[in-house]
């Protein structure tokens, strides 16, 4: 059965994000106080602007027919006392003007309040989303990154989670409209029934034309999303290998995938504005039409007729005039909102939680290695029906160096990749002594395990804080340790500020030498029980490689270690050497063992040394030995 982190478990049990059967709204139960203040203060914004509204028909009545019979609730008690119906027109002319300004500073406060607690609503639902993605992010599997531009997940999680909380402000305000809109539509009934139905058949008529537009608009929205998150890809590309496009002398095909990509965002915006854009003169046009032939047919009709006072139907035509730009900015709102909805589904396949790999976390603590790390017929494949690696039988003893050595794509990566569960075996099973893999606790494991690869990942952090990373409560005394024995204290000394020197954007202020001590002091500090070593040495001078060389032996001292070997120079010492081509185990053995059976790691020390070829042997296809 499928199982995610304790953290993410907890979040998907109250909402899996907007869903069309309602579970958006399941979101806001983790703040219920705050949602429900500004439903509150919402509705009692909208009750008052309709109080007003009542008086405003008392009012103008008072005005413009003094002599006429008072208006009366049905109340009594609130009539006499509060509207003064048996008091001279005068009185009752000041009586409801002053319930009328009454009316109106309350819904200002109740309109700040519920402008105030709806923000705050939006606020805290975009960081339970922010965090929904980072947990949802962390869970998976490496497998899923490698199928995805990282492009694309960064326009998710920024540009497309800032066009999702315009959306939510967007939403808000069709909300507390809606709410104005169903008192207005309240009194219109109670003023005239005929002319509200009347009204009420040519804004549905105007407002069915308008959904036609509507749909236009949302279709246009993805093409839209599409060509931000393309945009993205490619910009992020350029920064990052700016190096090679110079030195590639490539910036004119950057400059044309950079404006095509680019002009492609223009041309999709400019298709959803045209077709946002017609929306709100249109609707000008025709509800301006639809309100003087109100106009018309009230005082022809229902006026004439003493069917309607005067003071009744100006009290209905000031509604409708308020009635009528309040539709208009609905409309307008849900055109914009119609245009988010590129973003909206880019944010649910994001946080889909169906088809996507996650890692089967166990439970069991791991202690530490006692006796052997045993890979049991193990197979993998990235890919359905493209098998990596095939029946991988091997032993890795503890407290002793176990190398991998082969060409290209042999599968050396992949099968110490396997170790901290990046990914999982399709087939077989891998131990640790004597339990499976699976039944621990990966974080138990992970916390026991440090990698140093050729490609070490340097945060844009101070030096410190890159040792240091992922360890809580390091004393300064042990950093300085760590950072002699692994060769970087010299050069750390050397910077400007020290350890509190800023490293840049993956680390450009340090060569390939100085990032890999950087990284090995990082593993120094971890003490791992088991350490890999991906091409620790690859691509780099003899300097450097052997102030590593040295930092690695000290590093290797006591632990269990797999070395992914570039240099066989390197692994001359190591306990057992396991040669891999094409995915499978051709020889294992000691060094000097394997060398003197002549077989394929004779040949790559052939190759390295520069050592004439045995005439009954083969040889590789690459004279580079890497993954």
């Amino acid at each position: 059965m499928l199982r995610f982190p304790p953290a993410l478990r907890h979040m998907l049990k109250t909402s899996h994000f907007w869903q069309e059967n309602g579970l958006l709204l399941r979101e806001f139960r983790c703040f219920p106080e705050v949602v429900c203040l500004a439903l509150l203060f919402s509705l009692l914004a909208a009750m008052l602007e309709g109080f007003g509204l009542g008086f405003l028909m008392a009012f103008l009545q008072n005005l413009v027919s003094p002599d006429a019979v008072p208006l009366q609730t049905g109340l009594p008690w609130f009539d006499q006392v509060i509207l003064g119906i048996q008091e001279p027109p005068i009185q009752r002319l000041l009586r409801a003007s002053a319930l009328i300004l009454l009316a109106t500073w309350l819904r200002a406060a109740c309109n700040y309040m519920a402008h105030v607690y709806t923000d705050l609503t939006q606020l805290h639902f975009v960081d339970r989303l922010r965090k929904r993605i980072f947990e949802q992010l962390t869970a998976l599997n490496l497998s899923y990154f490698a199928k995805t531009h990282s492009g694309e997940l960064i326009n998710t999680v920024t540009t497309e989670i800032g066009r999702l909380q315009q959306a939510f402000g967007m939403a808000a305000f069709l909300l507390i409209k809606g709410l104005t809109i169903a008192i207005y539509t309240i009194l219109l009934f109670q003023i005239s029934w005929q002319l509200s139905l009347l009204s009420l058949a040519l804004f549905s008529l105007l407002g069915v034309s308008l959904n036609t537009i509507n749909k236009w608009v949302r279709e246009s929205s993805f093409a839209v999303s599409e060509a931000s998150g393309r945009f993205v890809s490619i910009a992020i590309e350029l920064i990052n290998g700016m190096r090679t496009i110079q030195a590639s002398n490539a910036q004119n095909y950057e400059r044309q995938q950079f404006y095509q990509a680019s002009s492609n965002i223009v041309a999709a915006s400019a298709r959803s504005t045209r077709s946002a854009a017609i929306v709100r003169p249109l609707a000008e046009g025709l509800a301006t039409t639809i309100l003087i032939g109100i106009i018309v047919l009230g005082f022809t009709i229902l006026v004439t007729t003493n069917t309607l006072q005067t003071a009744a139907l100006l009290t209905f035509l000031f509604i409708l005039f308020r009635l009528v730009p309040a539709i208009h900015e609905i409309n307008g709102c849900r055109v914009a909102l119609s245009g988010f909805h590129g973003s909206i589904d880019n944010l649910k396949e994001l946080l889909q939680t169906d088809n996507k790999p996650y890692l089967v976390n166990g439970t069991l603590q791991f202690q530490g290695l006692q006796k052997a790390i045993y890979f049991n017929s193990v197979n993998f494949e990235y890919e359905p029906g493209n098998r990596v690696l095939h029946n991988i039988d091997l032993v890795i003893e503890q407290g002793k160096m176990t190398a991998l050595v082969g060409a290209s794509g042999a599968g050396k990566t992949t099968l110490v990749d396997l170790l901290p569960r990046f990914y999982d075996p399709v087939q077989g099973d891998i131990r640790l002594d004597d339990v499976k893999l699976s039944k621990f606790d990966i974080n138990s494991v992970r916390n026991r395990m440090a990698v140093v690869s050729q490609d070490t990942f340097i945060f844009n952090a101070s030096v410190l804080e890159n040792i240091v990373y992922g360890l809580d409560f390091v004393d300064d005394n042990d950093v300085y340790h760590v950072a002699k024995s692994a060769n970087a204290l010299e050069f750390i000394q050397a910077l400007p500020e020290g350890f509190q020197t800023r490293l840049g954007d993956r680390g450009v202020r340090l060569s390939g030498g100085q990032r890999q001590r950087i990284a090995i002091a990082r593993a120094l500090l971890r003490d791992p029980d088991i350490l890999i070593l991906d091409e620790a040495t690859s691509a780099l001078d003899s300097v450097s490689e052997r102030l590593i060389q040295e930092s690695i032996e000290q590093l290797s001292r006591g632990r269990t270690v797999i070395a992914i070997a570039h240099r066989l120079s390197t692994i001359m010492r190591a306990d057992k050497v396991v040669v891999l081509e094409q995915g499978r185990i051709v020889e294992q053995g000691t060094y000097q063992g394997l060398l003197q059976q002549r077989g394929k790691l004779w040949n790559y020390h052939q190759m390295q040394h520069e050592l004439p070829p045995a005439p009954e042997l083969d040889m590789p296809s690459s004279i580079e030995i890497s993954r």
